[in-house]
């Protein structure tokens, strides 16, 4: 690997001379792969993994797979993230035990969104922010994919978020950065990479944590990360939030065996770095800091709700909701169920009022779980039910397929089933995790797997590894 100059000098001057030989031998090295299980959906453990220290359910695999062609990877069952970055669990399981509403602000395409919804106490609420409208919509189908109904999938910029005041507990700020941590698995990165970038990411990194610092309540956490490794981008920033915004900086527990650096810039407070020559994964920096002050909530201008559509009568048209509906779902008396453009959602009733703070002044992509859509006389169950974990299993007839038909239902080919299924909608499962519906007609299976998910290759390894097998 052709390392920049400047960043030969800068970097070996940060770690010297001994331990910078060997992070740039661990650089010309193969990176380790790992995923993430969702415990939500499986206890399966992958074949040959071993698990990542700080995450309970991360795993190093062998080798890597072609994540692809695995069924289980599209039901949600896991997801393929870098090992370093699953610290986040360390961070709030040890700070955060009472429910919470927890913004991700720069969170696609969502390692750390699910992270966070698979370890928050139960009853809080996950708000994942993505700013670029091209990476959102991933966000959004991996956290659909997961399952959980306690979540809001938003298209905002940090700015946007400041008339909502003191709306969250947590913040997690893993803020665009230079990229460092991602040499020797992103060569763009390194082409990229000059001086002149680091500046410009390290005051951009300033520019939206002053933005989002108002709406974290007063003692709430703040967790900042990067994948970079100079100090202007890590503890020189945190430095600054420190002292201009009011924090304390926050030690989490670690072991010795786990191998993480700490402060490298002469800096008397915790800091948490990953470094790959030391830990097996990517390059990683972490901070948790809570915010001191008091509440500014008096000072924030109210949120002005959406006015209801009215009929031509002057009268509110309310939409009568299916009976059936309710059915499908677990629980459904803990939600708040709404009917807007033939969509029907479930949203969890404990944070009705949050959520119509946010669709009030922000662009939400995706909320709760999308229920069913009406279209004619048809009430068609989504996509986003199958998926999520408070479906009610016998609200419909399931049909187990093969592995090859269950390709072909991820490339939303033409689909049949056996002469004596079920008719009507029919959950599609594989290895006993659901994939998706159809609508099964008889002579063929109407496949209603999202046409912009599909597995667009027409390519099929000739060896599948399938890292949980078939069961």
């Amino acid at each position: 690997m052709n390392l920049p100059v400047d960043f030969i000098t800068r970097t070996g001057g940060l770690l010297g001379e001994g331990q910078f030989a060997a992070f740039r031998e661990t650089l010309a090295k193969e990176p380790p792969v790992s995923i993430r299980m969702n415990r939500l959906k499986t206890d399966a453990v992958p074949a040959g993994g071993r698990q990542v220290p700080w995450c309970g359910s991360g795993y190093y695999l062998a080798s890597r797979p072609t994540f692809t062609f695995d069924p289980l990877f599209h039901a949600g069952c896991y997801y393929v993230q870098e090992a370093s970055s699953m610290f986040l669990e360390q961070v709030l399981t040890q700070y955060v035990h009472e429910p919470v509403v927890m913004l991700d602000l720069c969170a696609a395409p969502g390692g750390k969104s699910t992270l966070a919804r698979s370890v928050l106490p139960e009853g809080s609420l996950l708000v994942a922010n993505e700013v670029m409208r091209n990476r959102v919509q991933v966000l959004a189908e991996n956290v659909t994919k997961w399952g959980h109904p306690s979540t809001v999938v938003l298209n905002n910029d940090p700015a946007d978020f400041v008339p909502l005041g003191e709306l969250f507990d947590v913040i997690l700020t893993d803020v665009p950065c230079s990229g460092e941590g991602m040499f020797r698995k992103d060569p763009v990165a390194v082409e990229e990479w000059s001086v002149e970038n680091v500046t410009l990411c390290w005051q951009r990194q300033r520019r939206i944590v002053r933005d989002i610092w108002h709406c974290l309540k007063p003692g709430g956490l703040l967790v900042y990360s990067t994948c970079t490794y100079n100090r202007e981008e890590n503890e020189d920033n945190v430095a600054w939030i420190a002292e201009e915004l009011g924090a304390e900086i926050l030690p989490v527990e670690v072991q010795s065996g786990w191998n993480i650096s700490g402060n490298l810039a002469g800096k008397d407070f915790p800091v948490y770095r990953f470094l790959p020559h030391r830990t097996e994964g990517e390059g990683l920096f972490m901070v948790v800091l809570r915010k001191s002050g008091e509440s500014e909530e008096t000072n924030v201008p109210a949120c002005r709700g959406r006015k209801e559509k009215k009929s031509k009568g002057g009268k509110e048209k309310v939409p009568v909701l299916p009976k059936e509906v309710k059915g499908w779902f677990l629980s459904p008396d803990q939600y708040v169920w709404t009917m807007e453009q033939n969509r029907i959602t479930t949203f969890p009733l404990r944070y009705q009022s949050v959520y119509e703070t946010l669709r009030a002044q922000m662009r939400v992509v995706c909320a709760g779980i999308q229920v069913a859509e009406i279209k004619g006389r048809d009430l068609i169950p989504s996509h986003a039910l199958a998926m999520s974990v408070c479906r009610n299993e016998s609200a419909f007839p399931s049909v187990e397929v093969s592995y090859e038909q269950a390709i072909a239902y991820l490339r939303k080919e033409a689909f049949a089933l056996d002469a004596d299924a079920p008719r009507g909608y029919v959950l599609i499962r594989y290895g006993g995790k659901a994939l998706g519906f159809v609508k099964n007609i008889g002579n063929r299976a109407n496949n209603l797997y999202p046409q912009e998910w599909r597995i667009r290759s027409g390519y099929l390894p000739e060896q599948v590894s399938l890292i949980l097998g078939n069961s």
